[in-house]
């Protein structure tokens, strides 16, 4: 009973085998122009990790913090208010921080400041960005480019072979297909992945509008 088992195991894990074997040796036939196929893979999983890691570390923001700045400044104590900015790493207090420095300007003056500082915090989350668009638009030419290379190809060795069968012809251009599948998913999965980055970007320009707001909104409170 045991060696049946065993037997079983075996068979299923030679067939798991078998099929992995199968879907690499299937990417392989798709010619020379898998490789920067390949490549467009890589770069796109490197940068989508990259400005994920940076995006999530700039949203995460204190919700006491614009609370205690609140309090600081309202009682007068511009420098703690000052310090706690200054000592906090993320965009929100980077752009608190710029207003604090501002305070005893005119509110225009403060509130163009702080837009400007959220707009280069914004800009260098969205560095890098745009790789994943230009990917999730070229992987599928690449692929398609790939086909029509490899169909050019076929056709001529099929003009030197006389009477060539369905199969033959079926199995080779099924080969051939293999590029543009795997750049239309290349593709595919570039734009999913800059869609959500894009949302998670507009989700904290958003955090930075709010935050400029309440901040100008206290410099108009009177003072304990």
């Amino acid at each position: 009973m045991f060696s049946i088992f065993l037997q079983a195991d075996s068979s299923v894990a030679a067939a798991s085998t078998a099929q992995v074997e199968t879907v690499w040796g299937m990417l392989t036939k798709g010619g020379p122009l898998m490789i920067p196929l390949f490549i467009l893979f890589a770069l796109a999983v490197f940068f989508f990790f990259e400005r994920l890691l940076i995006i999530r570390k700039a949203s995460k923001v204190d919700e006491n913090f614009i609370r205690i700045i609140k309090d600081h400044i309202i009682s007068g104590n511009v420098n703690a208010a000052r310090s706690l900015s200054k000592n906090t790493n993320n965009p929100v207090a980077k752009m608190i921080d710029k207003g604090i420095q501002r305070i005893g300007k005119p509110i225009d003056a403060i509130e163009k400041s702080m837009e400007n500082v959220g707009k280069l915090e914004i800009y260098k989350v969205e560095k890098n960005l745009s790789i994943l668009a230009v990917i999730a638009r070229i992987a599928p030419l690449f692929g398609f480019v790939g086909t029509i290379v490899g169909l050019v190809i076929l056709l001529k060795e099929f003009a030197t072979i006389s009477n060539p069968s369905i199969s033959q012809i079926a199995d080779a251009m099924y080969i051939k297909l293999i590029t543009s599948a795997t750049g239309l998913i290349i593709g595919m999965l570039a734009y999913l992945g800059y869609s959500y980055l894009d949302t998670q970007v507009n989700r904290l320009a958003n955090r930075l509008e709010v935050a400029n707001s309440e901040f100008i909104d206290i410099l108009q409170e009177p003072t304990r």
